[in-house]
């Protein structure tokens, strides 16, 4: 078999889906299915735009949020709270235990913490002078 790597900086989701399929096929041939979802809320202004949210997905039993923004004039409001809040529900709802997230240092590592959620890990100068945080937080009540 002949084969070439190809780089590019053009993400399009063909490719992904592409690249993602083959490890999905292995990852449920070891583990047993996923049952991959996507978990979206939005918030939307008066027009109807979406002006913030949360992005993320549940899968083998977990919550993972990947994108949470409320925007500047909504912080402080208990939005962020009641985004997470609403994910987790619904995550409950799907049978998962647990939900995890990661965060820059200079975000909201003390909000996730708020709400439970304990550092698991932490890769640090990323970015430089800073540290990306990884978080979890169980949902079924069960001890760490």
């Amino acid at each position: 078999m002949t084969h070439r790597l190809t780089l590019t900086d053009v993400a399009d989701e063909t490719t992904r889906q592409a690249i993602l399929q083959p490890l999905r096929a292995y990852n449920e041939a070891q583990a047993g299915p996923g049952n991959y979802r996507p978990l979206v809320i939005t918030i939307q202004d008066e027009a109807g735009q979406v002006t913030g949210g949360l992005w993320g997905s549940t899968g083998y039993g977990w919550l993972y949020t990947q994108l949470l923004a409320v925007p500047e004039q909504l912080r402080g409001q208990g939005v962020g709270s009641k985004l997470l809040l609403q994910a987790e529900a619904e995550a409950r709802a799907r049978g998962c235990i647990g939900s995890w997230l990661d965060t820059f240092s200079f975000q909201a590592r003390a909000f996730y913490e708020g709400l439970g959620y304990r550092a698991f890990g932490e890769i640090a100068d990323y970015p430089p002078g800073g540290s990306r945080c990884f978080l979890s937080k169980r949902l079924d009540g069960a001890a760490r």
